[in-house]
């Protein structure tokens, strides 16, 4: 506090007379009180220094600091009450007020008594007080200054969600550790991951699952990378790897080590998820000289590691440049094809081995190119899939077909089952049931004349789940058929369970049949499994008489393949089902 002990910090004025003396007593004092009242009342921190020592300081102040005004008046100095880093500054600062130097703000971190810390700005003015030189000046705490910047440079800088690098970071850093990699002619590796098929998991067990297993790869991530890397996310399921130092047997024993880290199942809201990384590398400066290029290329190389069977990494190289280019080409065609109708579908006979009758038909899709004529499915499902366009496309397969044998059995052809297949992403979009009951219901054809062919990858994802759409289809009355059977992982126990009529024995245990073991081995003990089971069993890609022979005699109910017909125009079937040509006398 401010006592008359210390009028030499308000100046004093010179009396001649007593009269005089006891008026400027009176105005001091109002001086002293305005004073006092007008520190007391501050919310900042007001000092005076004098000798390196604390000459006043308000209370504002010493309550900040943690100390009373009688420990710190004549008893401590600024250096007393900064961080060591930044003592040196404020004695630097004090002499220069001593001098008579005009102070500017500065920051410096202030020391409370209990050692706790604060950001502070100091302004200090030089002064004379007593006749001597002296600095007056405020210490202003912008620990919520700093908070509300720090927060502003977090959201500018870092992934709301995980915690990590954005875009505009990871540009910052790389073009740090690019000006070091050309300095010490070094190379950068760039990886791109992707986690494969996530957005299953937004879409059955909601977004913010999702966002919590994005958090905890996150924090997998993190574990492998060093002090130098960085680590970032530029949104949705799409984390980037800069990587000082590293060459390419280096970098691929980095993705190697990535993979392994999502080996162990990720648990998530109280599931537990499996989920698997794709992995693109892209190196400076071979692979490019900025970051735009290096990240194109990389999410280049990612493609083919998904193209690959996901769970792996993949290196880029020029070459892909030219495949992602068709790529692009394929999805446009693909949109347009789609809009312009440039799709039919053929239907190859499925014939009963012991009437030899057509019985069913299979209908595959044919994309009639305006310019390059019919293109078959295994050039361009693929690109369908990934781009999301298989959904419409196997819609439409799925309405034509049924719309197809309606209209054969209006027209008095003898009633069919219509074979159609399905797509793994199409089984597993939301609304497919109800897709099957509209194509159904629009055609009018019977439920129990459509037969949907899916593989065993497709049944066994996620197999519980799997069974509830399964067991709804065969409750509408539909049939299902186990395609490519016998180069998946069927788990017997399941396939018991599966309401599925029929199995479909793969064209690959067919080819060789009548030369191979193995192939007789496996193709005749799948028809004593169906059997067992009460499933029809059919064989695919029955060419010769001889594999034609051999199913019949190991009980093959049906088959299908060019020995009998190649896909056939709708027309050609439809004369194909008046005339039953295999029936045997």
């Amino acid at each position: 506090m401010v006592g008359t002990d210390d009028r030499e910090l308000f100046g004093k004025a010179d009396v001649d007379s007593g009269e005089e003396l006891a008026d400027s007593t009176v105005t001091m004092n109002n001086q002293e009180t305005m004073f006092r009242d007008a520190m007391e009342a501050a919310q900042v921190g007001i000092f005076i220094i004098q000798d390196q020592r604390f000459k006043f300081v308000n209370p504002f102040l010493a309550g900040l600091l943690g100390y009373s005004v009688e420990e710190m008046i004549g008893r401590m100095g600024p250096p007393d009450v900064v961080a060591p880093e930044c003592q040196g500054l404020v004695y630097e600062q004090m002499s220069l007020r001593a001098a008579g130097a005009v102070g500017h703000a500065y920051e410096l971190t202030v020391v409370r008594k209990d050692g706790s810390t604060f950001p502070a700005t100091v302004q200090g003015s030089p002064a004379v007080i007593g006749g001597r030189q002296a600095s007056v000046g405020t210490i202003v705490d912008i620990s919520m200054q700093k908070s509300a910047e720090q927060r502003i440079r977090e959201l500018a800088d870092y992934d709301v969600l995980t915690g990590l690098p954005n875009r505009r970071l990871l540009r910052e850093r790389f073009t740090q550790l690019q000006a070091v990699a050309e300095r010490e002619e070094a190379e950068l590796a760039l990886i791109f991951l992707d986690l494969d098929h996530f957005k299953r998991v937004n879409d059955s067990l909601g977004h913010s699952v999702g966002d919590e297993l994005l958090c905890e790869v996150a924090r997998r991530l993190g574990s492998v990378v060093r002090r130098v890397d960085t680590l970032a996310r530029l949104g949705g399921d799409e984390f980037i790897f800069a990587m000082p130092g590293f060459h390419t047997a280096a970098a691929a024993d980095v993705a190697r080590r990535l993979i392994d880290v999502f080996a162990r199942p990720f648990e998530v809201a109280g599931h537990e998820l499996t989920v698997t990384p794709s992995l693109g590398i892209s190196i400076y400066p071979h692979d490019g000289d900025d970051l735009e290029t290096l990240l194109r290329n990389a999410d280049t190389a990612m493609y083919r590691a998904k193209e690959i069977g996901r769970n792996a990494f993949q290196f880029y190289s020029s070459e892909m440049n030219s495949s992602s280019l068709d790529r692009l080409l394929m999805e446009s065609n693909l949109r347009r094809a789609l809009a312009q109708r440039e799709f039919v579908l053929h239907y190859q006979p499925l014939v009963n081995l012991e009437s030899g009758l057509i019985i069913g038909v299979e209908a595959l899709i044919r994309w009639l190119h305006p310019e390059l004529g019919v293109i078959l499915p295994d050039r361009f499902i693929h690109v369908a899939e990934e781009s999301g366009l298989i959904n419409p496309i196997g819609d439409w397969v799925l309405c034509e077909a049924c719309r197809q044998a309606q209209a054969w059995r209006d027209e008095g052809l003898p009633p069919i089952t219509m074979a159609v297949n399905v797509a793994p992403v199409q089984f597993r979009q939301s609304g497919f049931i109800e897709v099957v009951a509209g194509a159904l219901a629009t055609s009018g054809l019977a439920a129990g004349r459509l037969e949907l062919e899916l593989t065993e990858r497709t049944v066994m994802h996620d197999a519980d789940a799997t069974m509830g759409t399964l067991s709804a289809l065969h409750r509408m009355g539909v049939e299902l058929s186990l395609d490519d059977f016998g180069t998946g992982y069927s788990s017997l126990a399941y396939l018991k369970r599966f309401p599925v009529g029929k199995l479909k024995i793969d064209r690959s245990f067919v080819n060789d049949l009548e030369t191979d073991p193995d192939d007789w081995a496996i193709a005749s003990t799948i028809v004593s499994m169906g059997r067992s089971l009460r499933m029809t069993v059919l064989a695919e890609g029955v060419e010769k008489p001889e594999q034609l022979a051999l199913l019949r005699k190991m009980g093959c109910d049906m088959a299908q393949g060019y020995y009998f017909s190649r896909p056939v125009s709708a027309e050609g079937m439809a004369d194909m089902l008046r005339r039953q040509p295999f029936i045997h006398e």
